[in-house]
Order: structure tokens, then C-alpha cells, then sequence
């Protein structure tokens, strides 16, 4: 099993409950292929840096998983052919993302980390 953060930028027309229902079809797609969710985040609606398919907004959102190396082929196939996907991006993280993402989500900030390992 590997580790994975997929990002990706949905179109700005998605109510918040589309937003939430897609959340919830693609972590179960991931779930159903023997992955596990480790962590999502839905940003929101954000700016981009260009116009894609001539939308200057889009709806992010990124989600941290664990699955087999095959799997990424099969979502692949699943956000290109998905309407509300402006763009998607899968990216395998190493040890080091894994240990500084679950730092980060756990709410526990580096500075305090630092402060505490200079005071011990």
C-alpha cells in the first residue's frame, strides 16, 4: 500500500451539498478498491491562476489515501470522465509528506513542536 494526495478542482456550479455527495462517491470509490482515507480537506471556492474551461473559479478539494499502486489508474479513469472535474492531480507522497501531513492534521503546530523538543 502506498500513499497517495489527490487533488482536485471541481466545477464552481456545485451546490454545497453536490460538493458533499462527491466527497462521499469518491471516497467510497476509494474505500470499495481496498483503499483507506486518511484524510480530507475541502478547501472551498478558490481563484485560479487561469481560466479552465473558461471558469475563473473552481471548488478544491484534497484527499490523503492509502492504496494499492494499480488503483490510481482506475480513479484516473474515473475523474476524466467525470463532468464536475475541471482538473485532478494524483501525487505519491514519501515518508517525509506522510510524517508532515499527519503532524499538520493533527493541529499540533511546528513551532510548538520545536519549543518543546528545545525545553525537554
Amino acid at each position: 500500500m502506498n500513499n497517495y494526495e489527490l487533488m482536485v478542482i471541481f466545477t464552481p456550479v456545485l451546490s454545497d451539498e453536490e460538493f458533499k455527495n462527491v466527497q462521499k462517491t469518491y471516497s467510497e470509490f476509494i474505500t470499495e478498491n481496498g483503499g483507506t482515507i486518511v484524510h480530507s480537506n475541502p478547501w472551498g471556492l478558490k481563484s485560479l491562476a487561469y481560466p479552465v474551461q473558461k471558469k475563473t473559479t473552481g471548488i478544491y478539494w484534497v484527499l490523503e489515501y492509502t492504496a494499492e499502486a494499480s488503483f490510481n489508474e482506475k480513479l484516473k479513469i474515473a475523474l476524466l470522465r467525470d463532468e464536475y472535474v475541471m482538473r485532478h492531480m494524483i501525487t505519491k507522497l514519501d515518508k517525509y509528506a506522510v510524517e508532515y501531513n499527519a503532524i499538520k492534521n493533527s493541529g499540533v503546530g511546528f513551532n510548538t513542536q520545536k519549543t518543546e523538543a528545545q525545553n525537554g
